[in-house]
């Protein structure tokens, strides 16, 4: 645990804008929703394990290819850190345009499949979604796991696969029901508002912040 503790700020920083990201919906939410209104709440958990599983193949990647960038070149910490800001200001300008205009939450055309079908499905789904690749990046940005060793990294992997599974299952289950989407639907434009201001104020502690 004291190995832990100087990793926490990074952690919760991290953490938070992972959260917050996966809460909002795209086009996973999309095929969850479709999945949850056809084939029930167990096959839309059984795409949203798929879904973490890919999160976490790009967090590996993403993280042993920044630390071979970061081990070749010192400067580069801050041009991540940069365009992980950037992204983070367009994560939170696409947020403020929903508020704009809410769009409906629709649910997509997914045809019968079985149980590890619809793994294979979110899995794929995100692990070849270019927006989750630079989202990564972004996250990397943060430094949660700069100076430790494969057991905290191994750690921070960890927790993100809780919370992607933990948020998109959470997609899963609740827009399945009809008054709970129509009451989110209702809420869209705050919800959007919110999650633009956390964006904003999350590009700007990472800009500021040292690492």
């Amino acid at each position: 645990m004291t190995d832990l503790l100087p990793f926490l700020p990074g952690f919760i920083a991290a953490y938070a804008i992972l959260f917050v990201a996966a809460s909002s919906p795209g086009p996973a939410v999309a095929m969850l929703l479709g999945i949850a209104m056809g084939q029930g709440r167990s096959a839309a958990l059984t795409a949203s394990a798929g879904i973490a599983t890919g999160s976490v193949v790009i967090n590996v990647s993403t993280l042993l290819g920044v630390g071979l960038l970061l081990s070749q070149a010192a400067w580069a910490m801050t041009l991540l850190r940069v365009l992980g800001a950037c992204y983070l200001l367009y994560l939170a300008w696409t947020s403020f345009r929903k508020a704009a205009t809410p769009p409906k939450v629709v649910a997509a055309n997914v045809p019968l499949r079985s149980p590890w079908a619809h793994f294979i499905a979110g899995f794929l789904l995100q692990v070849t979604n270019p927006k989750a690749i630079v989202f990564w990046l972004a996250i990397a940005s943060v430094g949660a796991t700069t100076g430790g060793g494969i057991g905290i990294a191994a750690l921070f992997v960890l927790g993100a696969f809780l919370i992607s599974f933990f948020c998109h299952g959470a997609w899963a289950i609740f827009l399945s029901s009809r008054p709970i989407r129509a009451a989110y639907q209702s809420a869209r434009r705050w919800v959007d508002a919110t999650l633009g201001a956390f964006f904003v104020f999350a590009a700007f502690k990472l800009t500021v912040s040292r690492i």
